[in-house]
């Protein structure tokens, strides 16, 4: 059995949580919890603790939540803690030299790609858009560059042409957690030797932003087709027709060619938009004011708003 050890962890989403979650089960303590200070969140914009902090508190783990952590009393707090090792997974916050330097076993992270593929803040969504074959979640121990330190251990998961940015996430979620339980072991162990990243095969990924995620119907129907899975549950791929706006939760490859943007079809089966190169077929729309429904639940009621000719984006 592996030495119990004295851990600060360091996160923020939902993703971040499952780790936490993982490693409440283990025999290591986990001392204090970092997360991102309260946002605001839902429609009320009431201050809302992260997903993180809850699950700290439903723990009775103290928390903390500086603004930075260049502040020299944030460090000292952390200092005062005596860790053995700090756990980051999606925390959101710089950490400057001075706090990878604390822990006794410095700082590890668990990122959720292949590194060095994707680096930096959507790895997910980056790599569904992309259409890689495969994903992952690395585990690193840091070091000051983003995403740039010596990886201790990879575990990867195929990308299917049915994934999108929720479900490759979810899976991720359960890959992490185990991979960074051995990583612990092995430090813990003094046995695991990271491997330096070759730099030249980095690629940065992207923060989200809703912008992005309106459908540019020049570009080829099997990119946008890609963006419509990656974008899913969020920010969600969206365009307008009649003046409208109408969002896309799901899509595949269609037949036709034509005007980009224009109707080519509507049927039961979905409809079919003509894009730059090929065509999409849209099989699951929200309207204003609606809920996402699929498109054959849409046709029937509201078919002369599809009309074939009518033009999205415009």
């Amino acid at each position: 059995m592996t030495e119990a050890l004295r851990i600060v962890f360091a996160g923020t989403p939902e993703f971040a949580a499952e780790h936490l979650k993982a490693l409440l089960d283990t025999p290591h303590q986990i001392i204090a919890v970092y997360s991102q200070p309260d946002r605001p969140a839902g429609r009320g914009q009431k201050l809302t603790p992260s997903p993180v902090k809850q699950l700290a508190l439903q723990h009775d783990i103290p928390v903390y939540q500086p603004q930075t952590l260049r502040d020299p009393v944030a460090q000292a707090e952390l200092a005062a803690l005596k860790p053995d090792l700090m756990v980051v997974v999606a925390y959101g916050l710089i950490l400057p030299q001075v706090v990878l330097d604390t822990p006794r076993l410095g700082c590890i992270n668990s990122h959720a790609s292949l590194l060095p593929r994707w680096r930096g803040a959507a790895p997910i969504q980056r790599a569904v858009e992309a259409g890689d074959a495969e994903s992952g979640v690395t585990v690193m121990q840091m070091e000051a560059g983003l995403d740039t330190g010596p990886m201790l251990l990879k575990v990867s998961t195929p990308i299917s042409t049915e994934d999108t940015g929720g479900s490759l996430h979810d899976r991720l979620a359960t890959l992490g957690p185990q991979a960074v339980i051995a990583a612990i072991s092995g430090l813990a162990a003094g046995n695991l030797v990271g491997e330096v990243q070759d730099d030249s095969l980095a690629t940065y990924a992207h923060k989200l932003n809703k912008d992005e995620a309106r459908l540019d119907w020049s570009r080829p129907a099997i990119e946008l087709e890609r963006l419509v899975r990656a974008f899913h549950p969020w920010p969600i791929c969206h365009s307008t027709l009649n003046g409208e706006a109408i969002k896309m939760h799901a899509a595949a490859l269609g037949e036709g060619q034509g005007k980009p943007g224009s109707i080519l079809a509507a049927d039961k089966s979905g409809l079919t938009v003509a894009c730059g190169a090929g065509a999409l077929r849209l099989t699951r729309l929200q309207l204003p004011g609606g809920k996402a429904l699929n498109f054959s639940d849409l046709y029937n009621s509201r078919r002369e708003q599809f009309a074939t000719g009518l033009v999205l984006g415009e």
